[in-house]
């Protein structure tokens, strides 16, 4: 009993010091000007306020970052899940020559440092005459998540039982068919699971953004955020009332997937 007690009052201060940083940033957000000037950032509240919203929403044109973060990122989750999921189909159903090493090289791909690569792809872009283009930014981002979208989706794919596929085969179903009426809809949970997550990851990705945006009114939300801050330079209230409107995105698809995304981790837990 008392140990239990102990796990309990252990779990529930740790998962407070994980909320605490967010819900502090949320009530700075409903918090005036007047009010942080006065009495500082650390201190309880002394006011509400819905116009720091209004001031990130409009001023700022925070709308706009959002829907240049959408243009992005849902084609980018969409584009990378689909062809990671046909290649490792490939990889996991079928004798392919040398698979193993096309797999080893697709990931090899993730262990290298972005860093080292900011110049030589921001020089290709711009050589090849997409520099400053979403379409660049979205081709950066399935370039890079491929290889490990495909690594996942094949310890997946790969311990589907054969008699599924062979039972499909007999009725005469061809690769394409077993691939969309069987393996697809097997392996959604770990599809929601890694959508969960990419989505997360390119939204909030500050990286990459600035390497291949220039303009400020293409720039996605979390580089504008950087903007925000330039721009409301001591208005903290702004700038966590910004933070709180990019954060809804990833909020909303991480409770519309939590289920599938849940599924995903213990499927992959087993295997």
């Amino acid at each position: 009993m008392i140990r239990r007690t102990g796990y309990h009052v252990a779990m529930g201060l740790i998962s407070f010091l994980w909320v605490a940083p967010i819900l502090w940033v949320i009530v700075i957000s409903f918090r005036s000007f007047d009010d942080v000037a006065a009495n500082g950032l650390g201190s309880l509240p002394h006011s509400f306020t819905f116009s720091t919203y209004k001031s990130a929403w409009e001023d700022a044109d925070e709308f706009r970052a959002l829907i240049n973060s959408l243009l992005v990122t849902i084609p980018a989750v969409l584009l990378s899940l689909g062809l990671a999921s046909v290649a490792a189909y490939g990889l996991a159903r079928y004798s392919i020559p040398f698979r193993r090493t096309i797999l080893l090289l697709m990931l090899m791909g993730n262990l290298l440092p972005p860093q080292i690569l900011l110049i030589p792809i921001s020089r290709f872009v711009e050589l090849i005459g997409y520099y400053d283009t979403l379409i660049a930014l979205i081709a950066v981002h399935v370039g890079f998540g491929l290889g490990f979208y495909t690594f996942v989706l094949h310890g997946f794919m790969r311990d589907l039982p054969r008699e599924i596929q062979e039972a499909a085969t007999i009725d005469g179903a061809g690769p394409g068919k077993i691939y969309s009426a069987v393996i697809l809809p097997l392996t959604r949970p770990a599809l929601a699971a890694l959508g969960a997550l990419s989505f997360t990851w390119i939204f909030n990705d500050l990286l990459w953004s600035i390497t291949v945006i220039r303009s400020g009114e293409k720039m996605p939300v979390t580089p504008a955020l950087l903007g925000l801050q330039g721009l409301f330079v001591s208005s903290w209230n702004v700038i966590a009332a910004g933070t709180v409107i990019a954060a809804v995105p990833t909020v909303a698809v991480f409770l519309r997937f939590q289920k599938h995304f849940v599924g995903g981790l213990a499927i992959g837990a087993v295997k």
